[in-house]
């Protein structure tokens, strides 16, 4: 029988719990579930009021993964959603305002990946992105240096960053912004990428095409465009073990010498967020929160 549970009201059907998600580590859907109920307090601020695009993995990586980005058949009608802009005409997409609506997704076995707007100013960014992707044999490590470089940069400009792994070999900076269109925002961040390939040529390269890449970090500023999507801090993501897109100290960045300093999975968040809690929370100060230069 399949087992139906209620969070906060609301009735919620889960299934094949014992299902084996990551193969590494013989992680369970169970255990998916419960991870993503204890981080509910730190995740769901970084989800609620952004348009959620899933990346599902139900097989685990090694089976079928795709993209959902419509609201999927069967949403229960208590989960919120919202008309999105596409170039081909408006479409619905989910919304993960409360703890119900996470567990009910996160029966799903998906990534979360969330745009740098709000559902209620498409087009209009309140943060910064920038993804360092390191091409072998560069790796995160490699992405540390440039992450220091284009923190002190950002700082020149009056702009705070902060860090989270990718989940899977980069890092990812963040900077809160006041409301500025996504097209600006996308330019200013292009211009740092082509500064910082000019300043460490030996490190970067801003340019996507792949025979340019190997031994660099690709610092990749175009998920600051509006029909981009990063992936949500806390995230667990589709690989063969539960690792997670965990935010990360300063010191830990400049720190950093091996990739195993900064592979975090599903088990070591909930003893981090105890410690540190939520590392990205000034992304929401409206303090913190500058214009682009």
């Amino acid at each position: 029988m399949t087992p139906i549970t209620e969070v906060e009201g609301r009735r919620i059907t889960l299934s094949n719990l014992e299902k084996v998600i990551h193969p590494a580590t013989g992680f369970t859907k169970g255990e998916l579930l419960h991870y993503y109920a204890t981080t509910a307090e730190a995740l769901l601020p970084h989800l609620r009021d952004r348009p959620v695009s899933f990346l599902r993995y139900p097989d685990g990586p090694d089976g079928q993964v795709f993209f959902t980005k419509n609201v999927p058949p069967g949403t229960p009608e208590w989960v919120s959603t919202t008309e999105v802009p596409r170039s081909e005409g408006p479409a619905r997409m989910v919304l993960i305002q409360d703890l119900p609506s996470l567990m009910w997704s996160a029966n799903l076995v998906s990534e979360f990946h969330t745009p740098q707007w709000r559902a209620d100013a498409p087009d209009v960014a309140d943060r910064l992105v920038f993804d360092l992707d390191p091409g072998s044999p560069a790796t995160i490590v490699e992405c540390c240096r440039v992450a220091l470089w284009l923190r002190e940069r950002l700082s020149a400009d009056g702009l705070s960053a902060y860090a989270k792994t990718s989940g899977s070999k980069g890092l990812h900076l963040l900077a809160p912004l006041e409301p500025t269109p996504s097209v600006a925002v996308t330019a200013y961040a292009r211009a740092l990428a082509v500064e910082a390939q000019t300043e460490l040529p030996d490190l970067v390269t801003h340019r996507m095409t792949r025979s340019l890449r190997p031994t660099k970090v690709f610092v990749d500023f175009s998920q600051n465009a509006a029909r981009k999507t990063t992936a949500t801090p806390y995230t667990l993501r589709a690989r063969a073990g539960p690792a997670v897109s965990a935010p990360v100290t300063w010191e830990e960045v400049e720190s950093c010498i091996d990739p195993s300093q900064l592979a975090f999975h599903a088990q070591d968040i909930a003893p981090r967020l105890q410690l540190y809690g939520d590392l990205l929370k000034p992304l929401f100060s409206t303090t913190r929160a500058k214009p682009l230069p």
